[in-house]
């Protein structure tokens, strides 16, 4: 067995091995993918996308009590714990408000592109208790979500979908005058193109093959608004910054997920620009990944408690 994956957030459910008995109990067809590697760990091959799409399913169930979670073979099948992650430490920032963690649905969060999967808003309120509103452009994505919720009917009053009708604004449309928001949650479009999405998706497959002999399998799953955008990441959360200083009163916190580090100075300095009260960079460990969040409010920090109330 493994050691404790002690990189994740302290809080989070998937720190230890993953139990593949009651993995399997919850997802039996998943046994067809799991088998002992050459370290003598029970695992699966990560490079194989139904297989990670089943292990997704039962971690759900079991740890989230998700019932009939499933995605299209076109989406992005993403890593729930460091999806949880995520979520845990924004858990952290707004206790920093309080000296606690709030907890229950007066807690509003938004999560901008929740795709077909809807991971974020799943583990947010199955964690905290928090009201979520997940938004996008694609409309596949969209219904793939509405149908995890239609198999969950408890989530149908705390966890809404909204379409983005415009691909060109991220806030706008979204956020409503009266809106009165927690936290904004995003994990943006990484590459500029198409080409560039392939060839990072290729690279990733070699790291995951155990054989370097062997040709690695193309698990290119992702719709184009999941995986790159004109500009890629810089472009998107510049865009999503400036946007923000439209809602800077409706809003706690703001915060986005930044894989590159390089990118992180120039959106600093717009924040600056665009007059931000306080700005963090939380970095965030996921076996050899490195990922960050950037988060920013517009509101004093006198002001913050009252946001509770």
């Amino acid at each position: 067995m493994s050691a404790e994956k002690s990189s994740l957030h302290t809080r989070n459910l998937h720190r230890n091995p993953y139990d593949f008995d009651q993995l399997i109990s919850c997802v039996p067809e998943l046994k067809h993918y799991v088998f002992t590697n050459a370290y003598q760990t029970v695992t699966i091959n990560f490079s194989i996308p139904k297989a990670v799409k089943l292990l997704n399913k039962a971690l759900l169930l079991h740890f989230y009590h998700i019932k009939g979670w499933d995605i299209p073979d076109t989406n992005l099948c993403p890593p729930i714990p460091g999806r949880a992650d995520y979520v845990h430490y924004i858990a952290d920032l707004l206790a920093e408000q309080l000296d606690e963690i709030p907890t229950g649905n007066s807690v509003k969060g938004l999560d901008i592109g929740t795709g077909a999967n809807l991971v974020y808003p799943l583990i947010s309120h199955r964690s905290y208790g928090w009201t979520m509103m997940g938004t996008d452009i694609n409309q596949d994505s969209l219904k793939n979500a509405q149908h995890i919720l239609d198999q969950n009917p408890d989530l149908s009053s705390v966890i809404q979908l909204k379409s983005q009708p415009d691909a060109d604004h991220i806030f706008v449309n979204m956020i409503k005058p009266e809106d009165r928001l927690t936290f904004t949650m995003c994990n943006p479009p990484f590459h500029d193109s198409e080409e560039s999405a392939m060839k990072g998706n290729i690279r990733k497959m070699k790291n995951l093959h155990q054989s370097k002999k062997s040709k690695p399998l193309l698990n290119f799953s992702g719709q184009q608004s999941e995986l790159w955008c004109e500009g890629g990441e810089l472009a998107f959360i510049t865009k999503m910054i400036h946007e923000s200083a439209l809602f800077s009163t409706q809003v706690l916190w703001f915060t986005c997920l930044v894989s590159k580090k390089d990118n992180l100075n120039k959106l600093t300095n717009l924040l600056k620009k665009v007059k931000a009260a306080e700005v963090k960079t939380i970095d965030m460990a996921q076996g050899q990944k490195i990922s960050r969040i950037l988060a920013w409010t517009f509101i004093p920090q006198k002001d913050r408690k009252s946001w509770f109330i």
